[in-house]
């Protein structure tokens, strides 16, 4: 943070050097939670920032201009409301900072956007996967689409990450059940996809993650999950069902980046066979292909399915054969729900992908399944809310790419 020095005229009388501020090292140190708290919209003013770092105004005021050198933050000095008190300036992201790729693998395709700070994305845009399920051949196209993004914008791109529809080792960057990919288990995803992107974009860093986790994220410094301190999500967006739990702002990954692979619960031990050997698992009891299924759709081989699955739910409001799917998959996703809830105690539920548009056609009877089945009842319920972002999961791989700049702004200036 640079030091602030006086004018000549404004030296302390009998001394020969000039008055100055104090060094603002424990500004330094705060950069990272300040950029954190603008970038979530939870300081909007000088003022508040103030309070939320717990230090003078002079100090928030310093920070607040280093961000601003930085390129990542706009100060805007006018007033901000009314009210009695000494006016605050106003803060936000700074609408042409840097921004970095955002991409998100799935069963029918791939997306890629640049964001910016603040939970900000650009146009995505959609592809369908290469012809061949080879990982190289797939994530070399996600990275030459996205370096004709950053191609064609004028800002400064920092960083690449990628979300995908499997669990991802902490340790080793390891696809471990790519079932919906027909990736073979153990593809090492996070080394693929940095040489991926080393050949399109050289010097980008990079980072993958498994996709429900990073929509939780998303959700929670964004979207429905604000302010919850143990966020429960859940969501399926073409095939199976994934799930992630945030606690206190940061995700629950378990000893490798595992946890919570929500699918693999049961809710029905007779019905449809699951990708892992087993019958009835939430992942097929409870997406888009079970939806359709049960009201006996077929999708055409070019429709997403997610789409062809929202197509039923709309349907169910006069259509019997789909009102009764739509019942049976509310049941099914319910009981999961319940069991999650009796083990993980979250004091907020956020629905993603398909769930929440079963939300929005049994707005009663969905919580109700989940409180009948809990083990506290109605009495203890906890809310089901739908996500509030239009696509959690690339605003998610769009938080990891900028986490490492979040932790550190200042390495911003050398990206």
């Amino acid at each position: 943070m640079p030091h602030t020095t006086t004018s000549p005229a404004q030296r302390v009388p009998g001394r020969d050097r000039p008055a100055v501020r104090p060094a603002l090292d424990r500004g330094r140190g705060l950069l990272g939670p300040a950029l954190a708290l603008i970038h979530s919209g939870r300081a909007p003013t000088r003022s508040v920032l103030t309070s939320e770092l717990a230090v003078t105004r002079a100090t928030a005021g310093a920070i607040a201009a280093e961000l601003e050198a930085l390129g990542l933050v706009a100060v805007d000095p006018r007033p901000s409301g009314s009210g009695r008190g000494r006016p605050s300036h106003r803060l936000a992201v700074a609408p042409g900072g840097p921004v970095v790729l955002a991409a998100q693998l799935h069963a029918d395709g791939f997306s890629v956007a640049l964001a910016g700070l603040g939970g900000t994305l650009g146009e995505p845009v959609d592809r369908p996967l290469p012809r061949t399920a080879d990982p190289e051949e797939v994530l070399r196209a996600v990275a030459e689409a996205g370096a004709r993004l950053v191609a064609a914008s004028p800002r400064r791109c920092l960083g690449a990450a990628l979300a995908v529809p499997t669990p991802v080792t902490d340790s080793g960057g390891r696809a471990l059940a790519a079932m919906y990919l027909d990736w073979p288990s153990g593809t090492p995803v996070r080394d693929l996809f940095a040489a991926a992107v080393a050949g399109a974009l050289p010097g980008l860093p990079t980072a993958v993650a498994n996709d429900a986790n990073l929509a939780a994220l998303a959700e929670h410094r964004h979207g429905a999950g604000c302010g919850a301190r143990h966020l429960l999500y859940v969501t399926s967006g073409h095939r199976g069902v994934g799930g992630a739990l945030v606690v206190d702002g940061r995700l629950h990954t378990g000893s490798d980046g595992l946890a919570l692979e929500v699918g693999q619960l049961t809710v029905d031990p007779g019905g449809r066979p699951c990708p892992c050997g087993r019958r009835g698992c939430l992942d097929v009891e409870a997406d888009p292909p079970a939806l359709l299924a049960a009201a006996g759709v077929t999708p055409g081989p070019a429709e997403p399915l997610l789409e062809a699955a929202r197509a039923v739910v709309r349907a169910a409001s006069h259509d019997p054969v789909a009102r009764a799917a739509v019942d049976r998959v509310v049941e099914c996703l319910g009981a999961g729900l319940a069991g999650m809830v009796n083990i993980l105690n979250p004091d907020r539920i956020v629905l993603g992908g398909i769930h929440l548009d079963l939300l929005a056609a049994a707005p009663e009877r969905l919580p109700a399944v989940v409180a009948e089945r809990c083990l506290w009842g109605r009495s203890a319920g906890v809310p089901v809310l739908p996500a509030a972002l239009e696509r959690p999961d690339l605003t998610g791989a769009a938080e990891l790419a900028w986490q490492p700049f979040l932790d550190d702004p200042q390495s911003t200036a050398a990206g």
